[in-house]
């Protein structure tokens, strides 16, 4: 599998030269694999991957975690969801406050934007899952768990050719580990995790608390990754208050406890 970052920022994307080296998107990584594409989370990273593709035919398989702005913002600007000769399938589960459909269709919609969901003109399926049952995306065995995050978020582990890798972004543990996530990202090749805040930005000792807004410290991410055994790790969802110094130095830290951690960066492939 090959893992390309197209948006690691969160809660909202930033711009500046200060930002830069890690980039200013949104969440949404891509996964490829024996020809097939997985998309995770459709945050204003889903632009510049849609313009990587061009206005051409393809399939193409989008996994939502959740449906905060942050990771849904990037859909009205995908290139290819305008094409009639794409086929796209939306991937998520209801949650009390509705659909994924439903959240897509409500961002899309006057008068705080001008083009409809059906005003898109892809094949559009959308397909609802249950949480933590496994399920088949082509060559992709997909399991989600239900962790921690207001209104709810699935990390999922996406398995193929014998490889695996966690997506585990907005994710709160709180006071104790989430056993859940540690149990999903036992052995992984990579796990991509949360990784917000410093302790003292949690604990609110720079700032306001950061308790119930549904976020981890690094040193969470360090802990899953080091109790799990996974390959490699994967700082993601930065601050949009991080420069490229202050996630460079997290990233230091990180290294320091766990040597095979590194911070995601927009741009940047892995091979798993």
């Amino acid at each position: 599998m090959e893992v390309r970052f197209w948006g690691v920022r969160g809660s909202i994307a930033v711009s500046g030269n200060k930002y830069t080296a890690t980039g200013g998107n949104t969440p949404c990584v891509e996964i490829l694999h024996e020809g097939a594409r997985l998309i995770l989370d459709g945050g204003t990273g889903l632009r510049g991957l849609g313009d990587s593709i061009g206005f051409v035919p393809i399939e193409a398989n989008l996994l939502f975690t959740h449906v905060h702005w942050d990771h849904i913002q990037g859909v009205p600007f995908f290139t290819p969801a305008f094409n009639p000769n794409v086929k796209l399938t939306f991937i998520g589960t209801r949650r009390d406050s509705g659909s994924l459909r439903d959240a897509l269709a409500t961002q899309m919609r006057p008068p705080t934007f001008p083009i409809t969901l059906d005003m898109l003109r892809a094949k559009l399926a959308f397909r609802e899952i249950e949480r933590d049952s496994p399920f088949q995306v082509g060559p992709f065995t997909v399991t989600p768990k239900d962790l921690n995050h207001p209104d709810g978020v699935l990390a999922y582990r996406i398995e193929s050719g014998g490889r695996s890798v966690v997506f585990a972004t907005d994710v709160e543990h709180g006071d104790k580990l989430d056993e859940r996530l540690v149990e999903l990202s036992d052995g992984a090749d990579l796990l991509i995790h949360d990784a917000q805040y410093t302790v003292p930005e949690y604990r609110g000792e720079k700032g306001p608390s950061r308790r119930g807004w549904g976020h981890s410290a690094w040193n969470d991410a360090v802990e899953v990754g080091r109790r799990a055994g996974v390959g490699r790790l994967a700082l993601y969802h930065h601050d949009p208050l991080r420069d490229d110094l202050g996630v460079a130095e997290i990233e230091a830290q990180a290294r320091a406890i766990l040597p095979h951690a590194f911070a995601a960066r927009e741009g940047l492939s892995v091979g798993v």
